[in-house]
């Protein structure tokens, strides 16, 4: 039986029967360098059927998966090194049997001027043909010599390894290579969580090998590193994203990080070598290896982490765009072709399979009555006469586009795996499960081969009332009669289960409510009642609710994500009456970001365009105006036959029907997500989710919001990523509802308890927080006047640490502002909001307005005694911003009583008192050295 639709999917492997179905291995030591890996797997085979394990005693932790024609194992390294690594290659070993490559991806440190004297600049990737262990051998007091006999060196690649490499560095295979590299870069680049986004050129900087930098416990922008730059011709004088190029060589490897320009040199010229990193030489000799690097630095004292992601990025996109080169071994090679040829046949039953060589088929005559077929079973059977109809009341989508490897996974589950008789398509509302469950029924009610032909039925199971009408329309058009006493839902029942009923497939959609389906207390039995359980039936329930899901399919769950780019833009394009709009791919890229590659979405987009006669620009242009706009985009609705339900013909509308369930149900879990409709979407810290009161109520509303698609949570799981168009979706939700107010209310109050002081050794935590709390400081209506000035008096002083002068600016005059109308002039708090206000004004160089609010402060404290700590900063801190205002005379006024006052209250060798008379006499010099020459250089002396 043939699916054209489906038999187009690109050839990847089947799932594999045990762990010796391996054959590719990926070694990562950072957990950044692993992200970019995991972002470009083809399927994660942890997200269906039953964890593959390990051997006992193997510690170490693995991902598993499919990278285009390959099943691969993706490794996590506890740390670097080559002790580390070669650990988890050898137990890597023990557990995957089968393991034919090894590939070492991440990042390194390069060298600029490679043997040839080509350049090499950040972000570059580096191909291994060879490695040398550059830190082994003997250290004496004079020197240290490298063992590098015969038995002590690394051997070189395998002959399989050579050919490809020899293969790759030929400009043909070269250039495929590289235009494969960057199509693969530019799906991470995709992913904003990943920041694989080039840095530019102006943050690639090598200085000579000879500048050291002088203090590694900071940053070349924080020690001030201006030693004079090399050149590169490749850099030029643009700021846009270059190519990464690749190279191939020799790679140093060892465990220590080099940060020497040169020794780096001295390597490079002595051993060829082109990059430094730590792990290779320790997989070298577990597994045939390469190593694949992306250079995030020089090798040199100047370390920065600014190039780390984009180089992983770059490094994981060669290592994807390498295995489209290499040949996969028979076994696996036989095993795709299979799975392609399954593929095909994929809706035959497996005695289907069995029997088809073996038994002649006899010769079938197709009655046409209304929409039925009478099927005779064959010569030896019972004659019970079986019959094949269809209840179908949505039409086939004309424009259904992609999704051809969902397609395939559902009908290998239900139709070829022997576990697979009921199957759930779990996802977020809009993602498309029930347009993939629609098009995988026509297809098999299409299906004219007698052996396997199936009765096609399809069922709303919105509500128990809309069940029960489907069963009641179903055994009207199949022409069952009902026994007295029985109604629909029983006599849909009893049918399915009698061999009359002939093989069937059964679609439950939008089987979203877990009480639907199994009941309540208060009203017990659910629609799972009456679907029965018997060998010649077929199961897929469409469902938003991963609860629903595993509780009615266990390990058969096949998780749906949004479009990726191709089908996305084949989506729009077939919905698109002007189909020219689709040549301008700057355009149709922004549209489809914007909309998430939701297939909901971009349909209803679609729609928009054709009522309103507006063209892709023009609809671009209303999305990006303001979120008000985008919400209301977002729920216009439009009408088809392929929806049961018209909640479903927009975004929004269908997520409120998913927002009111979950209110329902679990009330916490509601305002969990209420509340994080005010932070920013992505990478939101648990710790600034509301308290619940008990930790596992905590775990199970974020249960149930991950359950529901709302979120996913990130590998540490304690991060948390909110799907973009449901952000939005979440605000209009909590607009209609009243909630605005009271949710900005508690999320301002928790916030402000739980947000650290400007605390340097917490930078991490509140680096965290920030983007979230901003956000949530940019709209303050109904928020309490107290939190939010404790909240913003704080992050602004952070913001500060952190030399983001111009937000705290912004943030600190909104506290002043508040507070003047609401504390007293000389109220400490306002007092300490002003003083700090003052120095965000002298970093941002608004040196005027820093004195004059400065004076208002030091006035303000004239009650206090003239001893007073606080009065006593202020009046320095005047005194400093008179001196970058030129007023020297008033500067040495003012210091000279502080430090009057200071000299009867504190020591001499305390370190207020010393600095203030540094600044004194720094000032009297400077006064005398323009009184010497005459000139005022632009300072007010007031003479």
């Amino acid at each position: 039986m043939d699916f054209p639709d489906a038999s187009s999917a690109k050839p990847y492997p089947p799932r594999p029967s045990d762990r010796r179905g391996f054959e590719i291995a990926i070694i990562c030591a950072l957990t950044l360098e692993a992200d970019a890996i995991e972002a470009l797997f083809d399927h994660h085979w942890e997200d269906d059927g039953l964890p593959f394990d390990k051997e006992p005693g193997d510690p170490n932790a693995y991902s598993i998966g499919v990278i285009g024609r390959f099943n691969v194992v993706l490794a996590y390294m506890p740390g670097m090194g080559k002790v580390n690594a070669a650990t988890v290659a050898a137990n890597c070993g023990k557990s995957f049997p089968s393991i034919k490559l090894a590939l070492v991806v991440g990042i390194c440190g390069i060298v600029p001027f490679g043997p040839a004297k080509d350049e090499s600049i950040l972000g570059d990737v580096i191909i291994s043909n060879g490695v040398i262990q550059y830190d082994f051998g003997r250290r004496r007091p004079e020197d240290f010599i490298r063992k590098d006999t015969l038995l002590d060196v690394l051997g070189r690649p395998n002959l399989e390894i050579r050919g490809v490499l020899a293969k790759l560095k030929a400009l043909r295979y070269r250039r495929r290579l590289t235009a494969k590299i960057e199509a693969y870069l530019k799906i991470l680049q995709q992913d904003q969580d990943l920041c694989a986004e080039y840095p530019g050129t102006t943050e690639d900087r090598l200085f000579e090998a000879s500048y050291r930098h002088a203090d590694d416990q900071r940053s070349c922008e924080q020690v001030g590193c201006n030693g004079e730059l090399v050149s590169r011709s490749r850099l030029s004088t643009i700021d846009v994203p270059l190519r990464p190029a690749i190279h191939f060589g020799l790679i140093a490897s060892g465990d220590t990080v080099m940060q020497s320009g040169e020794d780096r040199d001295r390597l490079a010229s002595t051993e060829d070598v082109i990059a430094f990193e730590m792990e290779g030489a320790g997989v070298w000799d577990s597994f045939p290896c390469i190593i694949i690097k992306g250079g995030c630095d020089y090798a040199d004292s100047h370390k920065s982490k600014v190039w780390q992601r984009y180089a992983a990025a770059t490094a994981a996109a060669c290592a994807k765009a390498f295995l489209d080169f290499w040949t996969p071994s028979v076994t696996q090679d036989v095993v795709c072709s299979a799975t392609n040829l399954k593929r095909r046949y994929s809706l035959l039953d497996r005695e289907c399979f069995d029997q088809r060589n073996r038994l002649a088929r006899e010769v079938i005559t197709h009655e046409s009555i209304v929409n039925q077929t009478v099927i005779p079973q064959q010569a030896g059977e019972n004659a019970t006469t079986k019959l094949r109809t269809h209840y179908l009341p949505l039409s086939r989508n004309k424009n259904f586009t992609g999704r051809e490897r969902a397609i395939a996974e559902l009908q290998n589950l239900l139709f070829t795996d022997p576990n697979g008789q009921r199957v759930a398509l779990v996802g977020l509302g809009g993602v498309g499960k029930t347009q993939i469950a629609l098009q995988l029924a026509h297809l098999v009610k299409k299906e004219d081969k007698v052996e396997c032909n199936y009765s096609v039925i399809w069922i709303p199971a919105l509500s128990m009332a809309s069940f029960e009408q489907a069963c009641s329309k179903m055994i009207s058009k199949f022409g069952i009669e009902q026994t007295n006493g029985e109604n629909p839902k029983e006599t849909f029942k009893r049918f399915l289960s009698s061999e009359k009923a002939g093989k069937w497939f059964l679609i439950i959609d939008n089987a979203d409510h877990i009480d639907t389906l199994y009941g309540t207390a208060e009203a017990p039995g659910g629609i799972d009642e009456f679907i029965p359980d018997c060998e010649h039936g077929y199961i897929l329930y469409t469902t938003r609710s991963r609860e629903v899901a595993v509780s009615v399919a266990q390990n058969n769950v096949v998780k749906l994500s949004e479009m990726d780019d191709e089908d996305a833009k084949a989506l729009l394009q077939s919905s698109l009456i002007e189909k020219d709009q689709m040549q301008d791919t700057a355009l149709i890229d922004k549209l489809l970001h914007k909309l998430a590659y939701l297939p909901l979405a971009i349909t209803q987009a679609s729609a928009y365009m054709k009522v309103n006669e507006i063209s892709v620009n023009e609809y671009l242009r209303l999305l990006q105006n303001n979120e008000q706009d985008m919400v209301e985009l977002l729920s216009c609705g439009f009408r088809d036959s392929t929806h049961c339900d018209p909640s479903q013909g927009a975004v929004a509308t269908t997520w409120i029907v998913s927002f009111k369930q979950i209110r329902a149900i679990h009330e916490d879990a509601a305002t969990i997500l209420s509340t994080m409709a005010y932070f920013e979407p992505k990478a939101i810290p648990r710790a600034l989710l509301p308290p619940l009161g008990s930790e596992q109520k905590m775990t199970r509303a974020i249960g149930t919001l991950c359950g529901y698609s709302f979120l996913s949570k990130r590998e540490d799981g304690e991060t948390f990523d909110m799907h973009s168009l449901v952000h939005l979706a979440t605000q209009r939700w909590n607009q209609e509802d009243r909630l605005e107010t009271g949710i900005r209310q508690m999320a301002f109050r928790h916030i402000a308890e739980v947000f650290p002081y400007d605390d340097w050794d917490k930078r991490e935590v509140w680096r965290q927080y920030m983007p979230h709390v901003l956000r949530l400081l940019t709209d303050t209506d109904g928020a309490d006047t107290t939190d939010r000035c404790q909240l913003g008096y704080w992050v602004g002083r952070c913001l500060l640490l952190d030399r983001r002068v111009r937000q705290a600016v912004h943030i600190l005059e909104s506290v002043v502002e508040i507070q003047r109308t609401t504390l007293a002039e000389n109220d400490p708090r306002r007092l300490a909001s002003q003083h700090t206000l003052t120095a965000a004004y002298r970093f941002n160089g608004q040196i005027k307005e820093a004195v004059d609010l400065l004076k208002h402060v030091v006035a303000a404290q004239a009650d206090l005694v003239e001893n007073h700590p606080s009065r006593l900063a202020s009046e320095h801190a005047l005194a400093i911003a008179y001196q970058f205002n030129g007023q020297i005379k008033e500067v040495i006024d003012l210091l000279e009583h502080v430090v009057a006052v200071q000299a009867v209250t504190i020591s001499e060798d305390h370190p207020d008192r010393q600095l203030s008379i540094v600044w004194l006499q720094y000032c009297c010099d400077r006064l005398e050295e323009v009184s010497v020459s005459g000139e005022s250089d632009g300072l007010e002396t007031d003479d």
